[in-house]
């Protein structure tokens, strides 16, 4: 079994609109001004980074922003150029939404389990209908029609559609999805994370912003994927957290093999929720799950969501140790970085870190983790899977030089109105998709 990361490129629209209320660095850094070339190609150095260390990569392309169809089904006609018009002038907000690049963090993208979990024995995906959010709820049709290309239904690859798309079913992938086990190729254990429960008023609600992941979805994927039940678990999120700008669970918290890091304040109960996980993993698992816990004192909840250091990845090296990808925002946070010095220095598998620069992502609320999509897949699975979209160095040259010949390296709030930026981004998206082999960048 090979854990394959599929992180998706920025788009030509990378822009910072303030959109995801309860997303605290999406909020600070609401309408100033990015860089969509330095994002991209911050990405694309982090995917490098990995492929360097021995893993395998793979890509996810943007998807075309401004979304005028979006803008056409809200009420605004004409060209391309007066429908951008209009909006601007009218409802700046709602072209921002359209316009937002956001699909870039993959780990939204869908919920996926592997095919040593599933009664069928085939990988499961569920794309995310993210309708907590308007402006990611308009990702959905592209991903699904994304997935079911890179992973062609058959033996091998089962695709679901996204749940109902209302507020009881919200879902918001893989960010709040964790898979557990000795090693990628046994069954292993899957930790739903949600904020809140639709039906059941009596679990402990957040108060200063939204939950976005309901229990019902959760518990609607686990049987879509046809889980084993005795080897699910779904635990609440701390409403504390939330309110202090938890808005997934991998802000808080990252999993990976045998290993979960976690702080204290990342679910309800934190010591019967941690022992549960345990006593689950180590009944089906036959052996300890490691956890490392950060307690309040040793990284206040605000360090920990301003550095997002429970946002690094976590990954097994070829020499079977382990290794956390993490922003260099905890390099520069004294608790996050003397917290990863102490998890290094002592007994348990993580012996290195790699700090990587995300800072366009970052200052938008993205780390690391929320760039990729895991997808744990045997030879024959990756096989099947779409080849093109898998990194290679001469690949890695090839989309440096497509960012560099495409993207603008500043945006503000009133660029999003530019027609020019419209056709750059057609031109860009057209241009890749067939670098990639995809066909029509549209898909959808």
């Amino acid at each position: 079994m090979i854990e394959v990361n599929f992180d998706a490129i920025v788009g030509p629209t990378h822009n910072y609109a303030g959109l995801a209320r309860g997303n605290i660095a999406s909020t600070l850094h609401g309408r100033t001004v990015s860089n969509p070339k330095a994002a991209a190609l911050e990405g694309l150095a982090k995917m490098k980074l990995l492929a360097d260390l021995g893993l395998r990569q793979g890509i996810l392309p943007p998807q075309e922003r401004p979304d005028l169809a979006a803008l056409r089904r809200l009420g605004f006609a004409g060209s391309d150029a007066r429908i951008l018009e209009s909006a601007h002038r009218d409802a700046p907000h709602l072209l921002a939404a359209c316009s937002s690049a956001s699909s870039m963090w993959a780990a939204n993208a869908a919920t996926v389990s592997p095919s040593a979990d599933t009664a069928d024995r085939r990988v499961h995906f569920t794309p995310a209908n993210l309708v907590s959010q308007f402006h990611r709820s308009l990702e959905t049709s592209f991903t699904a029609a994304l997935l079911r290309k890179i992973f062609p239904e058959s033996g091998h690859f089962a695709h679901h559609a996204p749940l109902p798309a209302t507020p009881q079913f919200s879902d918001e992938g893989a960010a709040n999805h964790t898979r557990l086990a000795p090693s990628p190729d046994v069954p292993g254990i899957e930790l739903f994370t949600y904020g809140r429960t639709a039906v059941d008023h009596t679990h402990p609600e957040f108060r200063k912003f939204p939950a976005r992941q309901s229990c019902e979805a959760s518990t609607a994927i686990a049987r879509l994927h046809q889980l084993n039940p005795a080897a699910t678990l779904f635990l609440q999120q701390h409403p504390a957290a939330i309110d202090a700008g938890v808005f997934h669970n991998d802000v808080i918290c990252v999993g990976h093999q045998n290993l979960l890091l976690y702080h204290e304040m990342a679910f309800i109960d934190s010591d019967r929720s941690i022992d549960q996980l345990r006593k689950m993993y180590r009944q089906h698992c036959g052996a300890d799950l490691i956890t490392i816990r950060a307690s309040q004192v040793r990284v206040p909840i605000a360090d920990a969501v301003r550095s997002y250091l429970f946002n690094s990845q976590l990954i097994t090296l070829p020499d079977g140790n382990m290794s956390l990808i993490s922003p260099i925002e905890c390099d520069e946070c004294d608790s996050a970085r003397r917290f990863i010095d102490e998890i290094i220095a002592a007994d348990n598998p993580i012996r290195s870190v790699h700090y990587v620069d995300l800072r366009q992502s970052m200052r938008n609320g993205g780390g690391p983790a929320c760039l990729r999509l895991r997808v744990s897949l045997t030879e024959p699975q990756l096989a099947a899977t779409c080849q093109s979209v898998l990194l290679t160095p001469a690949l890695y040259t090839t989309l440096t030089a497509w960012v560099e010949r495409h993207y603008r390296d500043h945006l503000g709030p009133d660029d999003l109105a530019d027609p020019q930026l419209l056709d750059e981004s057609r031109q860009a998206l057209d241009e890749l998709a067939l670098l990639l082999d995809l066909g029509s960048p549209r898909l959808v």
